[in-house]
């Protein structure tokens, strides 16, 4: 007996299967046929919902572009929460799925596709930009931040951000990321008007992420 479903279930079915593919088997390894497979259907219903295994991938990514961005506005309404708090656990949330969103960004950059890594950094500024603005905003009215344009301030700090640290663009070394993050926490807090040492935790993360990184890779 053939089991009908939603669109959107069998949709995110596709997806889920395809993520748990590329993470075992590789991007380049996993084929069209890889999918249908493991979901169980035919090749018409696969390409109903998507062209290629490349759009897949870019579902997959967009799923967690999507996911950072419902993260950020539960904190962003946290009324117990001032705006600079806000923005650390921010942060730090983006950062609680690290190591598989680090794996599955990895198979993202091997895809090769300029359109669809230009269109994942602007869905994420297009997305989170409001969300941080907001929170500038609150930022302003609590004396924390000192900007006559909080949208446009954080539109900047996103592009910039989201392009000098994309691995898939620049190759730093540990060193220089520790650096770039301490120019960059000192970049917040002059273009907010923020006191001193605000943002100060960045190099910390960035030490911190950088020591993680070492003790797998002698494990």
């Amino acid at each position: 007996m053939r089991i009908t479903k939603n669109p959107e279930e069998r949709r995110n079915e596709i997806i889920d299967a395809a993520e748990v593919l590329f993470l075992t088997k590789g991007y380049s390894g996993t084929t069209v046929n890889d999918i249908l497979q493991k979901v169980g259907i035919a090749k018409g219903t696969f390409y109903y919902y998507f062209q290629s295994k490349e759009e897949v991938m870019d579902a997959i990514v967009l799923r967690f572009i999507d996911s950072g961005v419902e993260a950020a506005k539960a904190i962003a309404q946290d009324s117990n929460l001032k705006a600079p708090e806000k923005i650390f656990h921010i942060l730090m949330s983006q950062e609680a799925d690290t190591n598989q969103k680090k794996e599955i960004v990895d198979q993202f950059h091997q895809v090769n596709n300029a359109e669809m890594h230009q269109k994942s950094l602007v869905e994420t500024i297009l997305k989170l930009t409001p969300v941080l603005a907001s929170i500038i905003e609150q930022g302003i009215e609590e004396g924390s931040f000192k900007t006559p344009y909080p949208k446009e301030t954080v539109e900047f700090l996103l592009v910039s951000s989201q392009f000098l640290f994309d691995e898939g663009i620049f190759q730093w070394q540990p060193h220089q990321l520790i650096e770039k993050a301490i120019a960059f926490s000192y970049i917040m807090e002059t273009t907010l008007g923020a006191e001193k040492g605000t943002f100060g935790y960045m190099s910390q993360m960035f030490k911190q992420m950088n020591e993680d990184q070492k003790e797998e890779g002698d494990e």
